[in-house]
């Protein structure tokens, strides 16, 4: 991997420490809503909402045809993407393939608010989706999802790696179980690093998962690292660390518990021989087996409770 490009001189570290002070995770009080022109990506037709109303100056919300973005110009790059996710577009979207890697800058953003190009160039980080080009059900759809406004900077290591099978363990969800609502954006703690023209790095990448047909949800959050690891948590929990309801549509209940997703490989397109159908079909084994573990505990736990 190529050496990471840092930013140079005191300008552009005092420019990054302000950023970071106002993309901070201390809570506000109340929540800061995106316009809501396209609230059929979100569950209950409810799109994510801001609960940090620091991150709110300079977003700009983006409708796609198949996915919802808020950009933020402090970031530039998008504070969450929103998608729903059925089994009908996991297999349409199988039958296109990948057929574009047209990395393209969003001309709808207010001028300089947007990444460029050339802010990855000799970076030594991938440009990692938010809304996979794996979900997208249309060539027109595809090409959407290689928009800079759908792009956070990734380390190669996390975006070819563990993060691409937590994106095949989503889709193998959906094709299981119909439909999912999915939410993904970059998390920001400690001290943030930036890349080009004050393009911020992530400390990590989440995704959360809402489940109508179970009425569960969960969420990933993998670092993005030289060695990424990923944990898997309540919506709630994931609420307190990143300032974002991605579901306020939905019972509290329900964000408070974490549902079992398909555990991520680390290196899903480095087994050879095996097709992604294969590899899908494991993944629900190992998550069918979770849940008869969870289960049991569940059982356990009345049977322990009623004598």
């Amino acid at each position: 991997m190529r050496r990471q490009t840092r930013p140079q001189g005191e300008a552009m570290r005092g420019r990054v420490t302000m950023m970071v002070l106002v993309l901070g995770t201390v809570l506000g009080a109340g929540p800061a809503l995106a316009q809501d022109s396209c609230p059929e990506f979100g569950a209950e037709d409810q799109l994510p909402v801001l609960l940090n109303p620091k991150l709110a100056p300079r977003t700009v919300l983006l409708c796609n045809r198949g996915y919802a973005v808020l950009h933020s110009g402090l970031a530039h790059e998008p504070l969450w993407a929103a998608e729903y996710l059925t089994r009908q577009d996991v297999e349409a979207a199988k039958r296109i393939g990948r057929s574009t890697n047209n990395f393209h800058e969003e001309t709808r953003l207010p001028a300089g608010d947007g990444a460029r190009l050339a802010d990855y160039r000799g970076s030594g980080y991938d440009r990692g989706h938010q809304v996979p080009s794996g979900d997208a059900s249309s060539l027109e759809a595809q090409e959407e999802t290689f928009s800079l406004s759908n792009i956070v900077p990734q380390t190669p290591r996390l975006n070819q790696g563990i993060w691409a099978g937590v994106e095949m363990g989503v889709r193998a969800l959906a094709r299981r179980d119909g439909a999912l609502y999915v939410v993904t954006g970059p998390l920001f703690e400690g001290q943030i690093q930036a890349i080009g023209q004050e393009v911020l790095v992530p400390s990590a990448s989440w995704k959360a998962v809402y489940d109508p047909e179970r009425n569960g949800a969960g969420a990933y959050v993998c670092t993005n690292t030289q060695a990424p690891s990923c944990k898997q948590m309540s919506v709630a929990a994931l609420e307190a660390r990143i300032g974002i309801d991605p579901f306020p549509g939905i019972a509290q209940s329900v964000k408070d518990r974490a549902m079992p997703l398909p555990e991520a490989m680390a290196s899903p397109y480095g087994e050879r021989g095996r097709s992604e159908d294969q590899m899908e079909a494991r993944l629900l084994r190992q998550l069918q087996k979770t849940l008869i573990r969870e289960g049991w505990k569940v059982l356990r736990h009345v049977m322990e409770n009623a004598q």
